[in-house]
């Protein structure tokens, strides 16, 4: 079996440095398991490697680690689920395109968001590499999702959520402000969340669930989930799974402030849906297939933290489009 690690050195503000992968060779060699440590230089250099390795397989039963964020597992699914959609990755064609039968993707969290592996509360630490190396496979949904992504017409897949609105607006403007010195990540987050909720940024958009418009008009935020969390643990799918072969989507109405700051530590918790007087201000359903239409004609896309300018997009769950690796061992008290 091969197993490989693409590490983006970037990832958590430099934690997949030189320390990090000597570490990941200490513990293989103490476990007896040969290992390939790749490093990423830029965006899109992750997707770039897997796709090589799972065209490179065979049919060799092969573990890709992706070291970093959700962007960084983002681009790696897509590495390994395009390679499938030619023939790579042990699939045996287009109709299978999914399949990557004999590439499991496993994850070792050093970002900033790390929210697909929330799903897993049952898992051991992410970040044990012992555990990893140990790791049992899962299959697990992918939404697949087409459109004009950065001015092209393009074809990909997200592993855990896409976000429109409010909350996407959020993601763009801190990034901006982690540029300026002295603003850390959780201070450039928070200053992120009162600019925009000064401003009240949404989004304009027609939603179409399973054929149905739902929405038609101005909101402040749609999730569509396939895992359960969002920005770093915010819990707003609780309802969603990575494996029941369906999407869920939450559309937040434009309220008002003073509203929505009220409702948000219930959004954050997951408690959101007990509320009584929730559906005023909130549309959830679960769906095998959606389409967003931007009614100003573009709109900025979230979509596993990684931001792009889109149109028209369709979105479809894909039902164990891959094989997840999740890790085993004993789980750490956190007392």
């Amino acid at each position: 079996m091969r197993t490989v690690f693409i590490v983006n050195p970037k990832a958590g503000q430099g934690k997949g440095n030189k320390k990090f992968t000597e570490r990941i060779r200490h513990v293989a060699e103490k476990a007896g398991t040969a290992v390939e440590i790749y490093t990423t230089a830029g965006i899109g250099d992750a997707e770039i490697l897997a796709r090589q390795i799972a065209e490179e397989s065979n049919a060799e039963p092969t573990r890709i680690y992706a070291c970093g964020g959700d962007g960084t597992l983002n681009e790696v699914l897509n590495g390994v689920l395009h390679a499938g959609c030619e023939g790579g990755a042990g699939s045996k064609g287009n109709e299978e395109c999914e399949s990557g039968a004999d590439i499991a993707i496993g994850v070792v969290p050093i970002g900033t968001g790390n929210d697909f592996c929330r799903n897993f509360p049952e898992a051991a630490d992410f970040t044990d590499i012992e555990a990893q190396l140990a790791a049992e496979p899962k299959r697990c949904d992918t939404i697949k999702y087409s459109g004009i992504l950065a001015g092209k017409e393009q074809t990909r897949y997200c592993a855990n959520m896409f976000n429109i609105g409010f909350d996407c607006n959020v993601v763009d403007l801190t990034a901006t402000l982690k540029t300026y010195p002295l603003l850390s990540g959780s201070l450039a987050y928070l200053m992120a969340i009162l600019a925009i909720l000064v401003k009240k940024k949404g989004a304009n958009l027609k939603v179409e669930v399973d054929g149905e418009v739902k929405h038609d008009g101005p909101l402040l935020l749609t999730a569509v989930a396939n895992g359960c969390f969002c920005g770093g643990g915010v819990k707003s799918s609780p309802m969603a799974s990575i494996s029941d072969g369906l999407m869920d989507i939450n559309i937040i109405y434009n309220v008002k402030r003073m509203e929505f700051l009220k409702k948000f530590p219930y959004y954050s918790k997951g408690t959101h849906m007990e509320l009584p007087d929730i559906s005023k201000i909130l549309y959830a359903a679960q769906a095998k297939k959606i389409v967003i239409v931007p009614n100003d004609g573009t709109m900025r896309l979230c979509a596993d933290g990684e931001i792009v300018d889109a149109g028209r997009v369709e979105m479809e769950i894909v039902h164990e489009a891959f094989t997840f690796l999740v890790p085993k061992g004993e789980k750490e008290n956190d007392d």
